[in-house]
């Protein structure tokens, strides 16, 4: 039949709303739930929760949508770049005349698709510099508390409090966690959190060290620890942290944001700790060395102190020669204060003569002589103008004369007064007041001994008030006897 002559008069009318409802039920109806494999395109994640993508190959897209409940029960979250395998139905969305899968799981496609997701995670974080040695804190060399993060009920936890039991026990607070499948990642990275929440020195005690652990498995087991949350929270951790996640060969992301990798669980227990033992036996040997190298340098300083005690001389011998000074300087005292008193009467004696009131006299007197001769060539009230300024200036050269002659004679004489009293104290006159005597033999001899007074002939004995003799002819004594130097005082 020819278009042209087609009818359109018996072709039924449908509104936009039923067209687009019939094509969504034959959409539905024929396809129900559908697996699509392809490639995460464009990702959006607006504030509402839901997750806008496209599905795409090299030639066709696919608008998909994840709900905002069955988004936050998704294992793996879809990433720009993913392959992905996806399981939901198809359905229409009539406001834009499209269609799209509704998205209800989504797996990675395979094993590559895995890997190639964890280099680009990990690629990120290296830019952000959270894989940087210079970050990594060092850890506690002997820990009070150790916090735990892995499954309370496997072989892990054993191994690890044993190796801790053997080598030094410390406090170890477990916080348990699924250590696969999709509560992984977030308790794992609540467990950090929570550690790092708790206050030092609080009721429940912060560990001074965490360590994240899980034995070995494959690398869908593990994936929990290669999420960005995970290796975000433990690389926010104030605490230092060991991972322990998997066996030797195993690597997960949180192995490089940590402070230290493990092996293996036993091998981060035996990092937490020392080994007791070997600390005993190493704070003991240091102990021996300690005691026999202060016994060392102690003798050292010893010995020392002997040699330097032998090179200085004795207490004795360094008071020797002071006190021969004193004895010498003692001897000479009595002589020294007779000479000084002499000496300041014949300086008193010349300043007496110098202020003669017979040479003021001849002064005044041959004024008075030159002031007669110039009366003669002068006017009288000149003369006696400059007579009266000669005898005021008179009168205060004598009054100041008399002072200075009055001042220059009891000084004089306050000194010879007290040099008076000086050598009456120190002679040996004053000692025989005292109650001693000095004794002279016949010849005048002064005795200071008694071997010789019992060889002398006579004895002649001095007292304050007088001598006398015994035995022999008595001396005759002279008005002008020195002062004995030396004697016998009795």
């Amino acid at each position: 039949m020819d278009l042209l002559d087609d009818d359109s008069g018996n072709t039924p009318e449908f509104s936009v709303s039923e067209l687009s409802g019939a094509v969504k039920r034959v959409i539905e109806g024929e396809f129900g739930h559908v697996r699509v494999k392809g490639e995460v395109g464009r990702v959006s994640r607006p504030r509402s929760g839901h997750i806008y993508l496209d599905l795409k190959d090299d030639r066709s897209v696919i608008a998909g949508i994840v709900w905002k409940g069955v988004a936050a029960r998704l294992e793996t979250q879809p990433e720009e770049g993913m392959e992905v395998v996806a399981t939901g139905r198809l359905t229409t969305f009539p406001g834009q005349s499209k269609y799209q899968i509704v998205i209800e799981d989504i797996r990675p496609a395979g094993l590559g698709a895995l890997m190639a997701m964890l280099e680009k995670r990990k690629a990120l974080l290296q830019a952000e510099g959270l894989f940087d040695a210079s970050r990594k804190r060092p850890l506690p060399y002997l820990p009070e508390v150790i916090g735990v993060v892995t499954s309370p009920s496997g072989a892990v936890i054993r191994d690890i409090l044993h190796r801790l039991r053997d080598r030094f026990p410390r406090k170890v607070l477990i916080w348990p966690v699924a250590v696969q499948g999709q509560n992984c990642a977030p308790e794992v990275v609540r467990a950090i959190e929570g550690f790092n929440a708790l206050s030092p020195g609080g009721a429940l005690p912060r560990p001074d060290l965490l360590i994240v652990a899980r034995g070995g498995g494959s690398v869908e087991d593990l994936w929990g620890f290669n999420e960005e949350a995970v290796a975000r929270a433990a690389a926010a951790s104030q605490i230092p942290l060991i991972s322990a996640v998997g066996h030797e060969t195993d690597t997960t992301l949180i192995d490089f944001v940590s402070d230290r990798r493990a092996p293996t669980p036993t091998a981060a227990a035996e990092m937490a700790v020392p080994v007791r033992m070997e600390l005993l036996s190493w704070t003991g040997e240091a102990g021996v060395r300690m005691t026999r190298a202060m016994g060392q340098r102690i003798e050292v300083r010893s010995q020392r102190l002997r040699d330097l005690s032998r090179a200085l001389p004795r207490a004795e011998t360094l008071l020797d020669q002071p006190r021969q000074r004193l004895d010498l300087l003692g001897d000479r005292l009595p002589r020294a204060l007779i000479r000084g008193t002499e000496q300041r009467r014949v300086a008193l004696s010349d300043v007496a003569g110098a202020l003669r009131p017979s040479l003021l006299t001849r002064v005044i007197a041959h004024g008075r002589e030159s002031l007669g001769r110039r009366t003669d060539r002068l006017s009288l009230r000149p003369i006696e103008r400059e007579i009266a300024q000669g005898r005021d200036r008179l009168a205060t050269l004598s009054r100041r004369l008399e002072e200075s002659a009055t001042r220059r004679l009891d000084d004089p004489a306050r000194k010879l007064d007290g040099l008076s009293r000086l050598l009456e104290t120190l002679s040996y006159k004053g000692t025989l007041a005292r109650g001693y005597a000095v004794v002279r033999s016949a010849e005048g001899t002064i005795l200071t001994h008694k071997a010789a007074a019992q060889n002398a002939s006579g004895l002649e004995i001095e007292f304050s008030d007088g001598r006398f003799t015994l035995g022999g002819k008595a001396r005759t004594k002279r008005k002008d006897t020195p002062a004995p130097e030396q004697g016998s005082l009795l």
